[in-house]
């Protein structure tokens, strides 16, 4: 087993890898840029090292310096976390040419899934139903009208090499598709150096539910189940859930998605942990969208669960170590629900909110986990992901762990800069996710019709918090700070780059 393992990451993903590696008696190194020196995942490790300028490329997306910080630090192995560098493969190799151990799956493996037209053919290959469309790039505007009229519109026109919905634009006709091209393969190319294509067909209001499978490396693949992320905005999750409320009432498709993933990470001779994605339609219908070579951001969920703690049985798989478990000894218990707290202004198109913490207060309790990177008085930066932390809960079943999430969201504050906790707060409220009745198009339709969002806590609930900030101002040392004053074109390849 490893002794010392850097975590090439920040924020509430490397608190998370930290506290795994303690618990496993391994030493943990951190790494930040000019901006997290004071971040709390920098404070919580055994030693931290500087990598450059807040600006990502020169510090968390810097080959160079991650490895040389590991080399001064002395770590056998590097977690990538998600986001950053951890689906890169030139990463993947380099650790390896280094003499590092990349805890992930192999260049190979991240290289198949990272092409999402290779992906389509490897699955069709594999008998992995996937959604109809192209299984190779475009190759101009004619191929495209091709694909499309065979297809049947409505389509989508997506980025072969992207995620999170960068290079996407839903066509409904024909006389669309020159300018969803052209403004797609400019944004793909910003977005991962790649403008390359593809085209697929539209599913309406489609539910999002992915498997997480673990595979070692002498060729042993199980899955740990579902999750339930339908709720998304923007092609981003925010809200993911375990079980599916869908899947839980249909016992047979949780096992069918499930032998249908294995088949996938298979096919992929994937090993670590990884996550396949499927596009259900309203008929029940399960689609291959996408395999996400890495620790997923709704991990918890799983973890609660099943019992499995994916990040300490990421490091031993990395470490050779055969799994842990046979595909029988995975039972499911109960239900988790988790949201994803951003620093973003829900009433402002959910623009990010950077600035300084100046009251944190989170929840606890029985059932309640909270994955933070944030603490008081702490400034949350411009350059990264708003994303501070991660709020999941476990009750025995799903109406008991809505209960517990509306508690537990009604004890959470945090102050000095806007969150979406009152969105959740919200959103929770809503007859149709009450009654699991969720589809990709659920949030656009629930902000179409909504009442403003009070991000604020009730009136005497503001007068404790401000009463708590006037008590941080004259009496400093607990942490408290005062609130602070006001390439573009269709290419026909390139690469692949990821921030988080």
């Amino acid at each position: 087993m490893f002794k010392k393992i850097l975590i090439a990451n920040r924020g509430e993903i490397a608190v998370r890898v930290i506290r795994a590696c303690r618990e496993m008696g391994i030493r943990s190194v951190a790494v930040y840029s000019e901006v997290d020196r004071a971040a709390p995942h920098v404070r919580l490790a055994d030693e931290a090292r500087p990598v450059g300028p807040a600006a990502a490329a020169e510090s968390y997306l810097s080959i160079q310096r991650i490895l040389e910080a590991a080399r001064a630090s002395g770590a056998e192995a590097i977690h990538p976390g998600y986001g950053f560098l951890s689906e890169n493969p030139a990463f993947a190799r380099a650790c390896t040419d280094a003499g590092v151990v990349f805890v992930g799956p192999s260049a190979a493996s991240m290289e198949l899934m990272g092409s999402k037209t290779a992906a389509r053919q490897a699955m069709i290959a594999a008998g992995v139903p996937v959604v109809p469309g192209s299984a190779e790039p475009l190759a101009d505007l004619s191929d495209a009208r091709r694909e499309a009229a065979r297809c049947g519109y409505p389509v989508l026109v997506k980025a072969a090499a992207g995620g999170g919905g960068k290079g996407m634009r839903l066509v409904e006709r024909e006389e669309d598709l020159p300018a969803a091209l052209r403004e797609a393969a400019s944004e793909a190319e910003r977005a991962f150096r790649d403008g390359r294509l593809y085209i697929e067909k539209y599913l309406a209001a489609p539910r999002h539910i992915e498997i997480q499978v673990l595979g070692d490396r002498h060729g042993r693949l199980i899955h740990l189940g579902e999750r339930e992320c339908s709720l998304q905005r923007r092609h981003q999750k925010v809200v993911e859930e375990c079980p599916s409320p869908l899947a839980a009432a249909r016992p047979e498709m949780r096992a069918a998605l499930g032998e249908t993933a294995v088949r996938a990470a298979r096919a992929a001779a994937y090993h670590n942990a990884g996550t396949v994605e499927f596009l259900v339609d309203s008929g029940g219908r399960c689609y291959f969208l996408e395999m996400n070579t890495r620790l997923q951001v709704e991990h918890p969920v799983t973890e609660w669960v099943t019992g499995v703690d994916l990040v300490q049985e990421q490091v031993r798989i990395a470490a050779g170590e055969p799994l842990a478990y046979r595909q029988d000894q995975i039972q499911w218990r109960g239900a988790a629900i988790e949201c994803r707290v951003y620093a973003e202004d829900p009433d402002n198109n959910f623009f990010p909110s950077p600035g300084r913490i100046t009251r944190l207060a989170e929840p606890s309790g029985p059932g309640v986990r909270v994955d933070s990177g944030a603490s008081p008085g702490w400034n949350v930066p411009l350059e990264y992901d708003p994303l501070i932390a991660k709020l999941a809960v476990w009750a025995p079943d799903r109406p008991a762990a809505l209960a517990r999430l509306r508690r537990a969201l009604h004890e959470y504050h945090i102050e000095g800069i806007k969150t979406n906790l009152g969105f959740f707060r919200q959103i929770l409220d809503s007859a149709d996710f009450e009654a699991g009745r969720l589809d990709t198009g659920f949030i656009e339709r629930w902000l179409a019709a909504r009442a403003p969002v009070a991000d604020s806590a009730p009136a005497q609930e503001q007068a404790a918090a401000l009463a708590a900030v006037l008590h941080s101002l004259r009496y400093p040392g607990n942490g408290a700070a005062p609130v602070p004053g006001p390439s573009s074109g269709w290419k026909a390849e390139g690469r692949k780059s990821l921030l988080r």
